[in-house]
């Protein structure tokens, strides 16, 4: 009887050991991946220069441009010239105060 459970006895530590070692193991992980990620959008974030963007940056920088925005931002810009004032915006059609106001930020004329 003291044979049977030594063995068991023996065969739990040892069970434990190596689900403890396999268990232990940490994951690869690579670390300098997200931080390229974060590296690279904050090289991306920048001013919008509302003279110079095409509609394809227009679209993708700006809050609520759409396809439609951006190529009647570009012909308002064709037809009357460059923006003096971020403000002009609204002067284009489907602009308005509220979609000016989001954009604010990101928007220059430089």
């Amino acid at each position: 009887m003291f044979k049977g459970q030594v063995s068991s006895l023996l065969f739990a530590v040892l069970t434990s050991l190596s689900v403890t070692a396999f268990a232990a193991t940490p994951p690869k992980v690579d670390v300098a991946k997200p931080a390229v990620t974060q590296a690279a959008a904050v090289a991306e974030v920048g001013k919008v220069n509302l003279n110079t963007a095409d509609a394809a940056t227009l679209q993708r920088e700006l809050i609520g441009i759409g396809e439609v925005k951006a190529k009647a931002i570009i012909d308002h810009r064709e037809t009357n010239g460059p923006f003096a004032s971020v403000d002009e915006l609204l002067e284009v059609k489907g602009i308005g105060a509220a979609t000016l106001e989001k954009n604010r930020d990101k928007l220059s004329l430089n």
